[in-house]
């Protein structure tokens, strides 16, 4: 499907009916409670799962076979080390926390990451609702500008689940680092301007008078809100300026890294800056999932791009006095074998690994929780993905243990009996 299709389907979507849309579903949702902590999320995941061993849980006393090439690091914190190939990164470490004793229950790609992004594995019989949509249910529009947006090449498990269209992200497919960035949604298509919306709009409410003089719902009501909305948005110079990346300095740009996740950051960060509630950033698919030549992948591309990218966003984030109310994620779908295989590579790992979790009062400058000698196992504290996804919900004013009611009357509770992690993270 191209982009321009792209563009005309929203407009016809915009203008002739409430159908499904990332852009146009949210644009339903009504403000909400003003009394809602005012905290966003940024959740970067490293798609196809990073490894442990050579990142933020360096083996050093294993035999080399586990050990790895990497050596470590100190960072500005005494007493914790990472690797040598993230000195940006280390030089932040005050400002983020480490949790060394995650663990999940799937080495599959697509289970893993649905299990990351919502708390569940997936079952045929539902789809449960990401971590975004959730947010987005629970927190509502802010500024004017949709709750959850979703910066990925793929939208698996990003999606509202049961909770239905109206909390979809607004997805934005394309690469912040292409040097033809765009979002296409917030335009009309070069041959439609907004006289012929609205005139498709009028035709639509004449053919709708019938069924709307018998609507005891307000579904019309609704629908014409929605149009309002929908029309609202695309025409807000606020809206279309959060998404301008090119209005950033040069240098900052070049701080972040021309990467697709370097980039991606940024654009997380102004997205949270100008009201957004939770953004996805997930820049290439499973780019981590080094089985082969793990250690040359990791040192030439995958960390230099990581060292900078992380540090800029919790650098430009506490500079601009965001870092308190922005919970910043880092994770993978799973970690990586302790021992490296005959490629040079390691495989899918989901017993123990890493996650980086700042902002939004996580106390930075600790590691929360250890593996075992070879990284193989949780040590201390063990960390479940539900505890996990309960963190998350708990640091952006969310209640982990509420429910929600599936169309078959199933109560899921948001964090699958998770329990957040707090003392002494927070």
């Amino acid at each position: 499907m191209s982009q321009l299709w792209g563009r005309r389907e929203f407009v016809r979507i915009a203008s002739l009916g409430p159908l499904g849309l990332g852009l146009g579903d949210y644009l339903s949702l009504r403000a909400q409670s003003q009394t809602q902590a005012e905290r966003s999320c940024i959740m970067v995941v490293l798609d196809g799962g990073m490894s442990h061993h050579d990142t933020f849980d360096m083996k050093l006393d294993a035999p080399s076979e586990i050990r790895g090439t990497f050596k470590p690091i100190p960072t500005n914190v005494s007493g914790i080390q990472i690797c040598e190939h993230l000195p940006k990164v280390a030089a932040q470490m005050d400002n983020f926390a480490i949790l060394r004793s995650v663990w999940g229950r799937t080495a599959i790609h697509f289970n893993g990451v649905y299990f990351l992004m919502t708390g569940y594995l997936p079952i045929q019989s539902m789809e449960f609702p990401s971590l975004g949509a959730v947010v987005a249910k629970e927190l509502g529009l802010r500024k004017g500008m949709p709750p959850y947006v979703l910066n990925a090449m793929l939208d698996h498990a990003m999606g509202p689940g049961f909770l239905g269209s109206a909390y979809a992200p607004f997805w934005v497919r394309s690469d912040p680092n292409a040097p033809d960035f765009r979002v296409d949604d917030l335009d009309l298509p070069v041959d439609v301007d907004w006289k012929t919306v609205s005139d498709r709009r009028w035709l639509v409410k004449q053919m709708d008078q019938a069924f709307r003089d018998r609507d005891t719902k307000g579904i019309t009501a609704a629908r014409d809100n929605f149009h309002v909305e929908a029309e609202r948005i695309m025409k807000s110079p606020e809206v279309k300026k959060a998404f301008d990346i090119w209005a950033e300095p040069e240098a900052l740009r070049d701080r972040y890294g021309r990467s697709p996740i370097g980039q991606g950051c940024l654009l997380a960060r102004r997205l949270v800056e100008s009201g957004v509630r939770f953004v996805t950033v997930n820049a290439s698919r499973a780019i981590w999932d080094t089985h082969a030549d793990n250690f040359n992948r990791l040192q030439k591309a995958l960390l230099p791009e990581l060292d900078m990218a992380y540090s800029a966003l919790l650098q430009d984030l506490s500079e601009r006095g965001l870092l308190s109310s922005t919970l910043v994620v880092v994770s993978g779908e799973f970690g990586r074998t302790p021992k490296i295989n005959a490629g040079g590579g390691r495989d899918h790992w989901p017993r123990v690994f890493s996650v980086l979790l700042a902002g939004a009062g996580i106390k930075g400058g600790q590691v929360y929780g250890s593996s075992d000698a070879t990284g193989a196992e949780p040590k201390d504290n063990p960390t479940s993905i539900e505890d996990l996804t309960a963190t998350i919900y708990d640091r952006l004013g969310i209640d982990p243990k509420k429910e929600y009611h599936a169309a078959s009357g199933r109560p899921i509770r948001l964090s699958n009996n998770g329990t957040p992690v707090r003392s002494p993270l927070v």
